[in-house]
């Protein structure tokens, strides 16, 4: 057997929401060593494996020659800085999303993953989900045609994560102040790039897009009702970022992608709305919690696919089209969140490493799908202007 990658997890408190993950692969990997600034969060860890070493440092973690990879689980925002140090220092990288919030940031986390020659990994979960990756084998297939359109949507209000008690702002919070642009595209856009073939084989490309934000409304209302009239949060002038972001993509290949981004309205989650469109069949996937995802295959469909075209659930060709991971590993993955994605994003990580091979979300795709942070922040500021997409593939 493969030597176990010893881990660390950055970010305790949002690392723990992984823990089933982690003692389920406990075969392959090694938890070593746990990092939060909280002491309470390490205590909670170490009770639970108290062979681990922890950290409220994480210069000092990175010296550590317990660790081999690290897991970050922290702000978003601070996942370049710390996925470039990690690098530097020799570990490697599994980052949650997203990778970087600025294209500056992009070209230098391409920079250290080439210069280090470790793994680099973004943990886009939603890319693993069984529906897509049912739809990812079938797009691979050719089975819905030539694509020529894609939606995704993740609409998960999360204003109750906005504030602490006090009513201060946490990091999300002052993401919300702060940007206007849709800021947490990657769950929507990661599986569409894959159904897409964006990637270094140049298959496609995204090329130009376009984003309108609405006004700010939703957030203002909530805070307004949980803290008064005086909270500075409570006039809607103070939140830059609107309730809800539209993005639309053209690639190189002329498929346009629509992406809505909304964690503020006030309405019930809808966090993994996908569609696809082709010359010979479509996917909608589920808009609600108990509704089936929805395929229609022009040579696979109930009924007379000209006359009278008829919606299949996604789970009556589940024999044909069941992806060959999710046939082996059904019984673990759905002992983890994001509908098995935790299970497989770290499988995957760790089997890079094992394996010295790129891993399946590697660095290129998490800048390129990260970057719509900064490209529809310049969007949204002109005004809803055109912006081009940076390649980052390049050559690589």
């Amino acid at each position: 057997m493969a030597k176990k990658v010893r881990l660390a997890v950055i970010g305790g408190s949002r690392g723990g929401a992984f823990d089933n993950a982690l003692s389920i692969l406990a075969e392959c990997l090694e938890l070593t060593a746990v990092c939060d600034l909280n002491e309470k969060v390490l205590q909670d860890w170490k009770i639970k494996y108290p062979e681990i070493v922890t950290f409220s440092s994480y210069d000092q973690l990175l010296e550590s020659p317990l660790v081999d990879a690290i897991f970050l689980a922290t702000p978003m925002l601070l996942h370049a800085d710390q996925a470039i140090q990690a690098l530097r220092a020799g570990k490697h990288v599994l980052s949650e999303v997203i990778a970087a919030h600025t294209i500056e940031d992009g070209w230098k986390l391409i920079e250290a993953v080439e210069a280090s020659g470790l793994k680099y990994m973004m943990a886009e979960n939603y890319c693993y989900t069984r529906e897509n990756k049912m739809v990812q084998q079938m797009a691979d297939a050719g089975a819905f045609g030539e694509i020529t359109y894609a939606e995704c949507g993740y609409i998960h209000d999360v204003r109750n994560l906005l504030h602490g008690a006090d009513g201060s702002l946490t990091w999300r919070g002052q993401c919300v102040h702060d940007f206007n642009a849709c800021t947490y595209p990657t769950h929507s856009l990661g599986p569409i790039a894959k159904w897409l073939g964006i990637d270094q084989s140049g298959g496609d490309r995204f090329e130009e897009l376009v984003t309108f934000n609405t006004k700010s409304r939703s957030t203002a209302n909530y805070f307004r009702e949980r803290f008064g009239t005086d909270h500075p949060g409570a006039q809607p002038d103070f939140w830059r970022q609107g309730d809800s972001s539209t993005t639309l993509i053209r690639t190189k290949k002329g498929v346009v992608v629509s992406l809505r981004v909304d964690i503020q309205s006030a309405r019930p989650h809808n966090m993994v709305h996908y569609g696809l469109q082709g010359t010979e069949g479509a996917y909608l996937g589920p808009r609600f919690e108990g509704e089936d995802p929805l395929i229609w295959l022009h040579n696979e469909a109930s009924g007379n696919s000209v006359t009278d075209p008829q919606w299949d659930s996604l789970w009556l060709h589940k024999t044909k089209w069941d992806h060959p991971d999710w046939r082996a590993w059904e019984k673990e993955a759905l002992h983890t969140g994001h509908g098995g994605g935790d299970f497989f994003v770290i499988r995957e990580f760790v089997s890079a490493i094992q394996e010295d091979r790129k891993p399946a979300v590697d660095v290129y795709d998490a800048v390129t799908w990260s970057s719509l942070f900064a490209l529809s922040l310049q969007s949204v500021s002109g005004g809803g202007s055109p912006v081009k997409f940076v390649d980052f593939y390049g050559n690589s």
